[in-house]
């Protein structure tokens, strides 16, 4: 049990703990070491950040608040109706959500720069652009987590309203609704806080015109080399992000205390009422989801207006241009390589942690103690990855740990962001074991490490695969922390994508293309591998 403790409880001090602190603290000291709060006054003093926060917010807000608007009704669309395709269609609208951002940024910028299909707009590298890649990004966030609890929520009450006179409307306003305040308070949390964190959608879609908090940081970082400037807007980030994870955990808590919900799920053929639902929720799925996926298809098999492979020929082609030193197919291998360690450092430390935290001790300070255990390991899922990553860059630079120019970097960093999704992935499966299993298992005289291995092991086995491959989806596209930690000579294919879209050359722009089709498919086969694999008890994002 303590050296279970000891492992995660190191990993998370060295990799997390301590670059957190360092970087917070250098925007309280000054070059020397002391004390010095100027840096908050120099950066607030400056108009341009304020507008970058209130940009940030702006655009997390509207994106939120457009996703739930559109989401509600898709989630009843798709729970609680049922009709031909419904299977196919919820898997159409959980393909964004696998998607790395990079991916997305490509995506809608393919569709809205010249040459796209909705390049009449003129729409490119404005606020609309980016709030329509978040809305994109985060539609199925929304569907699939207010749509599970919808569809288990007891017909019989909205009956007795309609039975006592209400209107469809005015039962849904006054019964319905409030059923499902929670569950929506806790996905747009959760929207909230990957809007406000939406590093590659920003930064491909935007441009220099459009900064938000974490593309500042990575300009203040990497163009101006300023430390402690980056410093004070990664504290300002923590904050708002804190805020929305508190909100969403005190919603998910309230929807647990308040609602019974049925075991199994309700659903009826739709009737002409829900006609309009449909219909606009076709719209969307086609309008918002299908189109910049079908243009990103388009795009990248076609190359100054005329349809060739050249643009997937050149992916194996170091020479094919000047943006990086080595080919996508190269980028490729790195990245696989780098997120197959990154999941399995992720998968080890994660099934350790959820292995503690869901044990049951009998004093109160047990209790207390392993309740903290688990609050210190999700911490991670409440930072940017742009934040570890700019941790990593002034703290693992010199003794006794130096990893500048170790290739272990960028999967460590990967690791910080997915230990959190791992535990989340496992702890309810393990805390759905009945322990009197373990019980009875003690008292025919099996030790703790045999009783570890016959009951929680045989839940083990599929849940932690389950939630390697999530890590590992989630690590192949993770682009936050690696655009600050790559090396030249071994870049992650994200980070060849931003390059190649960076550049105006219609053989970048083709390469930048069918690069992101060679991401997406790969990620959206590992999420489909893990979706048919994925216990019924299996923990969820929010």
């Amino acid at each position: 049990m303590v050296l279970g403790a000891a492992i995660p409880l190191i990993f998370l001090c060295l990799f997390f703990a301590w670059p957190a602190t360092t970087l917070v603290l250098r925007g309280f000291t000054a070059p020397d070491g002391s004390w010095d709060l100027s840096a908050f006054s120099e950066v607030f003093a400056r108009a341009r950040t304020w507008r970058i926060i209130g940009l940030t917010l702006a655009m997390a807000v509207s994106a939120t608040a457009i996703s739930v608007i559109l989401g509600v009704p898709g989630a009843y669309a798709l729970y609680r109706c049922r009709f031909p395709g419904r299977m196919a269609a919820r898997a159409v609208i959980a393909v964004p959500f696998v998607l790395p951002t990079v991916v997305v940024g490509v995506a809608f910028r393919s569709l809205l720069a010249p040459g796209g299909w909705l390049d009449f707009l003129n729409l490119d590298g404005t606020v609309t652009a980016v709030v329509a890649a978040m809305v994109f990004f985060n539609y199925s966030l929304v569907v699939r987590n207010v749509g599970t609890m919808w569809a288990r929520l007891d017909p019989r009450q909205t009956e007795a309203a309609r039975s006592l006179g209400a209107t469809r409307s005015r039962a849904f306003w006054t019964v319905t609704l409030p059923a499902l305040a929670p569950a929506i308070a806790s996905a747009a949390s959760i929207v909230f806080l990957f809007c406000a964190t939406a590093f590659g959608i920003v930064l491909i879609l935007g441009g220099v015109n459009l900064q938000t908090i974490e593309s500042e940081i990575y300009t203040l970082t990497t163009q101006f080399l300023d430390l402690r400037g980056a410093a004070v807007l990664s504290i300002v980030q923590l904050l708002v992000i804190a805020l929305a994870l508190w909100t969403a955990g005190q919603a998910r808590r309230r929807s647990e205390r308040t609602l019974h919900l049925r075991p199994d799920p309700v659903s009826h053929r739709p009737t002409r009422a829900d006609i309009p639902v449909l219909a606009m929720s076709a719209v969307v799925v086609l309008g918002l989801i299908v189109m910049p996926v079908a243009q990103l298809v388009w795009r990248s098999l076609h190359r100054r207006g005329e349809f060739t492979f050249d643009n997937y020929r050149d992916l194996a082609d170091a020479g094919a241009t000047r943006a990086v030193r080595v080919s996508a197919l190269q980028a490729v291998g790195t990245s696989v390589q780098v997120a197959l360690l990154a999941a399995g450092i992720a998968l080890v430390i994660g099934v350790l942690v959820a292995l503690l935290v869901t044990r049951r001790p009998a004093t109160r300070g047990g209790r207390r103690a392993l309740a903290f255990l688990d609050a210190a390991f999700m911490l991670p899922l409440g930072v940017s990855a742009v934040t570890v990553g700019f941790g990593f860059l002034i703290t693992l630079n010199r003794p006794p740990l130096d990893l500048r120019s170790s290739f272990w970097l960028v999967p460590i960093a990967q690791a910080v962001v997915a230990v959190p999704l791992v535990v989340r992935m496992i702890s309810p499966v393990l805390r759905a074991i009945d322990p009197r299993q373990r019980e009875a298992a003690a008292s025919l005289g099996a030790p703790p490490w045999r009783v570890l291995a016959t009951i929680d092991g045989a839940h083990l086995v599929r849940a932690g695969a389950v939630a390697a491959g999530f890590a590992l989806a989630v690590s192949l596209g993770e682009f936050g922390a690696t655009a600050f930690l790559a090396r030249p000579e071994s870049p992650t294919l994200p980070v060849v994508i931003y390059r190649l879209i960076s550049r105006p050359e219609a053989v970048d722009q083709g390469m930048a293309m069918a690069a992101s089709v060679l991401l997406a498919s790969l990620a959206a086969t590992i999420m489909v591998i893990v979706e048919r694999g994925r216990p019924a008890s299996a923990g969820a994002l929010t």
